[in-house]
């Protein structure tokens, strides 16, 4: 399992939230049984160097960063990474093929996160570790696949670990991950509704309201497909998407959105990223009983599903 693998008590990863998922952040997940990761988007390099001594200062528990390859900065990421010596790197938007054996050669675990099989075979022959099979159910960038259709074919295609991302946010979508052939599973939206996450109580309010149908996919036209909560800012987006404006426009238009809402609390002109799990979301709570909760869900899903 995850959580053998890594040394830690929970098989579960904190997904790497761009602007969220800060060192403070990291080490409290960490500290809770699961791998806090510092995300890398929203931070420059030495941001991140900050980042990393932050977290340490904070646990004495494994703890990774997730590297987004769009990065501007991302040589000098990978350089840092490196010489912090951080537990595990995943990675997201792109291949990080090129950068493997730098990290391994560190003694850092690699898992990128993939949305589709031939991705996770070409990282698989460049040396990750384990894929995070990431189903379009999650929050933020997303593929086409769902989350049930995509680990299972991941799974018969590689040899190396995978770890299930999207939709998960209860015990009983943990064992459904793990039917799946997942060794664990990577959460972000669950955690946003922790009284350690740093985002703006605005944000989690509209989390916490948010239903089943609360979340789109703004961007597929860009070929940049992002799931947030419905808000006007995402029906704005809709209609001109809809209307034929162009990338550079619709760029402008969502420029410091994600900032809006995470640090202003803009719950109507804000990007609220939020995976299809939200409407499963009902309080605020520390995330060591988020944690607690999840695997004691587990156990009482184990039973239902043996006494069938």
């Amino acid at each position: 399992m995850l959580n053998e693998m890594l040394g830690i008590k929970y098989p579960i990863i904190q997904g790497g939230m761009a602007q969220i998922a800060t060192g403070k952040f990291a080490a409290a997940v960490s500290n809770a049984g699961a791998l806090g990761l510092i995300a890398t988007g929203g931070f420059s390099a030495e941001q991140l160097r900050a980042q990393i001594r932050e977290a340490r200062a904070l646990t004495d528990r494994p703890f990774g960063v997730n590297l987004l390859l769009l990065h501007n900065e991302l040589d000098e990421l990978v350089k840092i990474a490196v010489e912090e010596r951080v537990a595990v790197v995943t990675t997201g938007a792109g291949d990080p093929s090129q950068h493997i054996p730098a990290l391994k050669a560190a003694g850092i675990r690699v898992f990128p996160v993939v949305a589709a099989v031939a991705m996770a075979q070409r990282l698989e022959r460049a040396g990750a570790d384990a894929v995070i099979a990431e189903g379009t159910e999650s929050g933020g960038h997303v593929g086409e696949s769902t989350t049930m259709a995509l680990v299972p074919q991941v799974v018969a295609a590689v040899k190396i670990p995978v770890i299930a991302a999207g939709g998960v946010a209860s015990g009983a979508q943990l064992l459904a991950a793990y039917a799946l052939g997942a060794i664990g599973a990577q959460l972000g939206t669950l955690f946003l509704s922790s009284e350690e996450c740093p985002i703006h109580e605005n944000y989690k309010k509209a989390l916490l309201d948010a239903r089943d149908s609360g979340t789109v996919v703004t961007g597929r036209s860009a070929g940049a497909p992002v799931r947030i909560l419905k808000n006007r800012m995402a029906r704005d987006y809709l209609k001109r998407e809809k209307e034929g404006a162009s990338r550079e426009e619709l760029e402008s238009f969502t420029l410091g959105s994600l900032r809006r809402a995470v640090f202003d609390g803009d719950t109507a002109g804000g990007s609220l990223m939020s995976g299809q799990v939200a409407g499963q979301l009902k309080s605020i709570r520390p995330l060591a009983e988020i944690l607690e909760t999840l695997m004691r869900e587990l156990d009482e899903a184990k039973a239902r599903v043996n006494a069938l």
